[in-house]
C-alpha cells in the first residue's frame, strides 16, 4: 500500500511540475520572452541534438521530425526569433525526446553545451532569381557566428550543415574550427542528401520503381553544375538513353530552382530539405550508436579529388566520417561533368576560406 501511495504521490508531483514549472525550467530573456524547458517524463536514453535556426522554414519541420526520432533524447531548438512558440508546440508531441527552446544570441552557448549532433539550417532562403551565391554575404556571417559557438561549447559534436551556399559554408565552418584549434574533418559534414533524395525520386519515376528501392550516388557539391549524379552507378543496375541522362541530370541539378519558382516568392525547398536532413541526421546518429555499414553521400574534407572539399559516399561511425569512398568508374558524360563541377567548386571553396581570413 505504501508503495502505491508513493507512486501516486510521484505522479501527482510530476503533473504538478508540468503545470507549475519551477524557476529552473523557465527563464525570461531580456525581451521578456519565456524559454520553457518542455520535457516528457524521464526522457529516453539517446543522443543530444541541437537545431540552430529551428524557427525557420526548414527548421520547424526538421524539429518536428527530429522529435519523432527514437534515437534523440534531448532536442535543443535555437533561433533568433519565435523559438518559444515552436518549442511549446513541438513539446506536446508524445515522443520521448526532451525539448528545450533557446532565444537569441545570448542563449546560443547554453543551447550548445553537451550536444552530440548540431544541425544548422539557419539563414535566409533563396527567392526567385537568386543564386545560392546571392545568399552568401548574409548566410556566411550567420554560419561563422554559430560555428564559433560550437567550437567553444561542443567542439566534439558532429556538425551537419544545411545553410546555403553549402559549397562555401562548409569551408567557412572548417576555417572557424581551425582558428579555434578544434577542427576535426571527420565531424563536419555538408548535407547534400536532398540531391540524393531528388535523384532517387526522379530516377524511380523514369524506371517505374518505388523510390526507396533506388540508390543514386550524387557527388561534387550542392549547387547547379557542381551536383553530379552518377547515373552509371544507379542501383538496381539499369541503363538510360542519352536523352534520359540529359533530362535526369538537368532536373537533379535544378531541383532547387524548380521548387523556388513553383513557390513564386514564398520560399525555397523546406519540407523536402527537412526530410532529407532528418534522413541524414538519423544516419549520423546510427553511426554514433555503432551501427555498421552506414553509407551516405555528404560534402566533406576530402582527398577524392585535388579539391579540399568534395561530396561523395562516406561511411559514418562513432567518430563521424570513418571512410570516404572513391568515385568509382565514371563514363565519359560523368567525366566531363566532373571537370565542370570541380571548376565551379574551387571558386566557391576559396570564397568561403577568404571570408573567414579576410
Amino acid at each position: 500500500m505504501e508503495a502505491n501511495n508513493s507512486q501516486v504521490n510521484q505522479r501527482i508531483a510530476t503533473i504538478a511540475a508540468h503545470l507549475n514549472p519551477s524557476n529552473n525550467s523557465q527563464t525570461v530573456g531580456p525581451l521578456g520572452l519565456e524559454r520553457r524547458d518542455c520535457r516528457a517524463k524521464g526522457g529516453s536514453a539517446g543522443f543530444k541534438v541541437a537545431i540552430l535556426g529551428a524557427a525557420g522554414g526548414i527548421g520547424q519541420p526538421l524539429a518536428m521530425l527530429m522529435k519523432m526520432n527514437p534515437l534523440v533524447s534531448v532536442l535543443h531548438l535555437y533561433d533568433v526569433v519565435n523559438t518559444p512558440g515552436v518549442t511549446a508546440d513541438i513539446s506536446h508531441m508524445d515522443t520521448g525526446a526532451v525539448v528545450r527552446g533557446f532565444l537569441g544570441q545570448q542563449q546560443l552557448e547554453e543551447a550548445l553545451i553537451g550536444m552530440d549532433l548540431v544541425i544548422i539550417p539557419a539563414g535566409v532562403p533563396r527567392k526567385p532569381g537568386m543564386t545560392r551565391d546571392d545568399l552568401f554575404n548574409i548566410n556566411a556571417g550567420i554560419v561563422k557566428t554559430l560555428c564559433e559557438g560550437i567550437a567553444k561549447c561542443c567542439p566534439k559534436a558532429i556538425v551537419n550543415l544545411i545553410s546555403n551556399p553549402v559549397n562555401s559554408t562548409v569551408p567557412i565552418a572548417a576555417e572557424v574550427f581551425k582558428k579555434a584549434g578544434t577542427f576535426d574533418p571527420k565531424r563536419l559534414l555538408g548535407i547534400t542528401m536532398l540531391d540524393v533524395v531528388r535523384a532517387n525520386t526522379f530516377v524511380a519515376e523514369v524506371l517505374g520503381l518505388e523510390p526507396r528501392e533506388v540508390d543514386v550516388p550524387v557527388v561534387g557539391g550542392h549547387a547547379g553544375v557542381t551536383i553530379l549524379p552518377l547515373l552509371s552507378q544507379v542501383k538496381p543496375p539499369c541503363s538510360f538513353t542519352p536523352k534520359e541522362i540529359d533530362y535526369l541530370t538537368d532536373r537533379i541539378q535544378n531541383g532547387g530552382t524548380e521548387v523556388v519558382e513553383a513557390k513564386a516568392g514564398a520560399g525555397s525547398a523546406t519540407l523536402s530539405m527537412a526530410y532529407a536532413a532528418v534522413k541524414f541526421a538519423d544516419a549520423c546518429l546510427r553511426g554514433l550508436r555503432g551501427d555498421a555499414g552506414i553509407v551516405e553521400c555528404a560534402y566533406v574534407a576530402s582527398h577524392v579529388t585535388e579539391l579540399p572539399f568534395f561530396a561523395s559516399k562516406v561511411r559514418l561511425g562513432r567518430s563521424g566520417v570513418e571512410e570516404i569512398h572513391p568515385l568509382g568508374l565514371l563514363n565519359e558524360y560523368e567525366r566531363v561533368g566532373l571537370e565542370k563541377a570541380k571548376k565551379e567548386l574551387a571558386v566557391s571553396i576559396q570564397k568561403g576560406v577568404s571570408f573567414v581570413n579576410k
